[in-house]
């Protein structure tokens, strides 16, 4: 069950994302779902740890997981269209 909510809100986080960033067009749902679950472990992973900003729950089932996976995943596609991945 928790892969289901996993791929639902990766769906979700990437494909508002890929709005924020104008990548939409360019973005089938299987590059949504992976930068969504992506973005919200480098979301976790970057202010969670790295930063130390308490209470990351990027990537759950809740308005602030949402919220952080999608700060993940905006910085996944800067990143993506840095090296020129995603125009």
């Amino acid at each position: 069950m928790g892969w289901i909510i996993a791929i639902l809100v990766g769906a979700l986080v990437g494909w508002l994302a890929s709005i924020v960033m104008k990548t939409d067009a360019q973005q089938g749902p299987i590059a949504n779902i992976l930068i969504g679950i992506i973005g919200a472990t480098l979301a976790r992973w970057l202010f969670g740890d790295v930063l130390g900003i308490g209470g990351v729950a990027a990537g759950t089932l809740s308005l602030m997981g949402i919220l952080w996976g999608l700060i993940g995943a905006i910085v996944l596609i800067f990143i993506l269209k840095a090296v020129r991945v995603l125009k």
